[in-house]
C-alpha cells in the first residue's frame, strides 16, 4: 500500500497494486468460505491515505530504508498529503474516482476471490459498498468500474457471478438525495458513525470533551456517538428509507458501526424499517436481543389493534328460517 501511495505516476501506482492485488483476493477467499454462502459486504478502501504512513522521522527513515527509496520522497509525500480535517477529506469514493486503479484492484480481487470459492463448490454473494458518497455520479462512476471489472473476471474464468453494489449513507447530502442515489444503489448501509459527524459538526475522537458535560446539562440524553441521535441523525436516515424506497421499493437498508450494537439504536431501526444491523463481534448478542425485544413489542402491540378491529367488522346477518312443513 505504500508503495502505491508514493508512486509518482500511473504506471507505478498500478505495478504497486499488482502486488496488492494476492493479498486482497486471499482475504476475500477466507471471508467467503467462512461466511458459507451468506452476503458478504465489502466496504471499498475508505481512510485518508495519509493514514498509511509513518509520520514520525525515525519510522520514515525505517520505511525508506525497506523500501529502498530517500527518506526526503516519503517526508515530502507526507506533506503533500496532509489534510487539516482528514475526516472530511481525501478519502471514500473520491480516492476511487481520482485513482480508479485502486478501485479496479479491489474490484478484481473480490471477483477472483469469488470464482474461486464458488468453483470449490461453496455459493458467494459479494454486495461491493462504495462509501462516502453524496453525489449520484459519485456511485455511477465507481459502479462503472465495479461492472467493467466484473464482467471481464466472468467472461476471463467462464464463470456466472451474482452480487450487488450499493454504497454508505454517511454524510446528509447523500441522505437529502437518497431517491437520486437509489438510481444506481442496490443497497444503503447507514454509515452512522460518520453521519454523526457530519450532521452534528462533532469529531468522535475529541467529543469526549465536552460531552459528558452536554448529557449533565441534558442538551443530549446519550452520547450520540454510542446512541443514535434519533430527533436529528435520525430523521435523515428516516428521509433517506423513504426516498430511497421511493425509487427502489425492494431496496436492501441497513447500518453499520457501533451504534448497531446498542438496543435503543437497534430499535430505532427496526421501527423504521431496516432490514439489519452490523457492528463489532462483542456486540453481536446485545444486537440480537434488541432486535428479538423489538419484533416482539411490534407483536404485542399488534394484538390489541387486531382484536378491535374484529370487534368493530358488522355481524352477518342472521339466515331467515325455513317455514315449517305442513302435515
Amino acid at each position: 500500500m505504500r508503495e502505491m501511495i508514493l508512486a509518482d505516476n500511473l504506471d507505478d501506482r498500478k505495478q504497486a497494486l499488482a502486488k496488492l492485488l494476492p493479498y486482497q483476493r486471499e482475504d476475500f477467499i477466507g471471508i467467503f468460505k467462512a461466511l458459507k454462502g451468506l452476503p458478504a459486504t465489502i466496504r471499498f478502501l475508505d481512510p485518508p491515505l495519509h493514514e498509511f504512513l509513518p509520520h514520525e522521522a525515525s519510522q520514515q527513515e525505517e520505511l525508506a530504508k525497506k523500501l529502498g527509496v530517500p527518506v526526503e520522497k516519503i517526508s515530502n509525500r507526507v506533506k503533500e498529503l496532509h489534510e487539516f480535517n482528514p475526516m472530511l477529506g481525501f478519502r471514500g469514493c473520491r480516492l476511487g474516482i481520482i485513482y480508479p486503479e485502486i478501485s479496479e484492484m479491489q474490484a478484481r480481487a473480490v471477483f477472483e476471490a469469488a470464482v474461486e470459492v464458488q468453483k470449490s463448490g461453496v455459493k458467494v454473494k459479494p454486495e461491493v459498498m462504495i462509501p462516502l458518497v453524496g453525489f449520484k455520479r459519485e456511485l455511477d462512476l465507481q459502479v462503472g468500474v465495479v461492472n467493467r471489472v466484473a464482467e471481464a473476471v466472468m467472461k476471463e474464468t467462464k464463470t456466472k457471478l451474482s452480487y450487488m453494489v450499493g454504497t454508505m449513507i454517511e454524510i446528509p447530502r447523500g441522505a437529502l438525495t437518497a431517491d437520486e442515489i437509489a438510481q444506481t444503489a442496490q443497497f444503503f448501509s447507514f454509515g452512522t458513525n460518520d453521519l454523526t459527524q457530519t450532521t452534528l459538526g462533532m469529531s468522535r475522537d475529541d467529543s469526549g470533551s465536552f460531552l459528558p458535560k452536554y448529557q449533565e446539562s441534558d442538551i443530549v440524553k446519550k452520547n450520540v456517538f454510542a446512541s443514535i441521535d434519533q430527533t436529528g441523525v435520525g430523521q435523515l436516515i428516516k428521509i433517506a428509507v423513504e426516498k430511497g424506497r421511493s425509487t427502489r421499493p425492494d431496496i436492501k437498508l441497513g447500518i453499520c458501526g457501533e451504534h448497531g450494537g446498542d438496543p435503543d439504536s437497534v430499535k430505532f431501526c427496526h421501527r423504521t424499517g431496516l432490514s439489519y444491523v452490523s457492528c463489532s463481534p462483542f456486540r453481536v448478542p446485545v444486537a440480537r436481543l434488541a432486535a428479538a425485544q423489538a419484533a416482539l413489542e411490534d407483536e404485542v402491540a399488534a394484538k390489541p389493534a387486531a382484536k378491535a378491529a374484529k370487534a368493530a367488522k358488522p355481524a352477518k346477518a342472521a339466515k331467515s328460517a325455513k317455514p315449517a312443513k305442513k302435515k
